[in-house]
């Protein structure tokens, strides 16, 4: 668990204390925002998070779809996980890795049937009903 105190000037006492699993799904979210980018699924679904006295260091290992800009796109990863952690909690963000570990390429869709019937039908002869 992660523990921040607020200050004394702010005239709150206690103290707010965020599960790491609240950090980690602020980090899916950012990515998810971002598109081109899909995480990476797996075991630790494609998120590191290290919690250092300077700061959070966040990895995250992505998979890009084809036709994006890559250095592009990695640094928007970064901005949006940067800017939705700090903004949703008290921490800063010290460092962002990202990893790209695949590119996905879409695969064309199959026709459909009814464009192949309407093709077809035009290409036939045409009859005059009177």
């Amino acid at each position: 668990m992660f523990n921040i105190k607020l200050n004394a000037k702010d005239n709150q006492s206690g103290k707010v204390v965020y599960n790491a699993g609240i950090v980690h799904n602020i980090v899916a979210l950012a990515v998810a925002e971002v598109e081109g980018a899909i995480l990476v699924q797996g075991k630790r679904s494609g998120i590191s998070l290290y919690i250092e006295k300077d700061g959070i260091y966040v990895d995250v290992s992505v998979s890009v779809k084809y036709g994006y800009n890559v250095p592009e796109l990695a640094y928007r990863i970064q901005q949006s996980v940067k800017q939705s952690v700090e903004n949703m909690t008290k921490y800063k963000v010290a460092e962002v890795d990202v990893h790209i570990r695949d590119v996905v390429f879409d695969t064309a869709p199959a026709p459909e049937k009814e464009d192949e019937e309407e093709v077809a039908d035009d290409n036939q002869p045409k009859t005059n009903e009177n």
